[in-house]
């Protein structure tokens, strides 16, 4: 079984990103890290999940759920905002319980697997909780018109894999990584208004 571990980067208490990396995708990849650079040079605190070792789907979701559940628990007051790219899209029904803004990279939709992403997802524009759903059109776990209908805020990459990346064309990936670090850095605005 994988173990995991928190690191911590602390900044501004009442801030507090939660990043959530896929099995092979860690914090280290740009769509990741690049958002979460951005906002810690705001001043948020950014707690990232490491883990060591693959984890399988019910680790991730039993542990992806405690961090979230743990860190509204340590800090009731602060403005929580999860980053979660693929198998860190599995805390989305947690994020929405706990009525967390969330940016979720590469979200499971299409996989038996994880319908609960699924169905948290599709009722993203009822929930209340402010969110942005990050796909590639050449990704098959991603389904734009389950995303389009959510009500969320959408940033479709066309072309993109689910790393995010556009096969054959660097420059329009690298517009693709600036244009899902603004969006994240608008998100994190918007959560902190509320």
């Amino acid at each position: 079984m994988s173990s995991h571990r928190l690191v911590e980067d602390d900044g501004d208490p009442g801030l507090v990103l939660r990043v959530l990396p896929g099995v092979g995708y860690t914090a280290e990849g740009p769509v990741l890290a690049r958002p979460a650079e951005a906002l810690r040079a705001v001043g948020w605190t950014v707690r990232t999940v490491v883990w060591d070792g693959r984890p399988d789907f019910d680790v991730a979701r039993r542990v992806y759920a405690d961090v979230l559940r743990d860190g509204v628990a340590a800090a009731p007051d602060a403005t929580h905002l999860v980053l979660a790219k693929s198998l860190g899209t599995l805390a989305l029904p947690v994020a929405v319980e706990l009525g967390l803004a969330g940016a979720w990279l590469t979200p499971l939709l299409t996989t038996d697997r994880a319908p609960e992403v699924r169905d948290a997802a599709a009722g993203l524009g009822t929930s209340g909780v402010p969110a942005l759903l990050v796909g590639g059109t050449a990704d098959g776990l991603w389904d734009g018109a389950l995303a389009a209908a959510s009500g969320a805020r959408v940033l479709e990459v066309d072309g993109g894999d689910h790393s995010l990346e556009v096969d054959g064309d660097p420059e329009r990936a690298a517009r693709a990584l600036d244009d899902v670090t603004a969006a994240v850095v608008d998100l994190a605005r918007i959560a902190r208004s509320l």
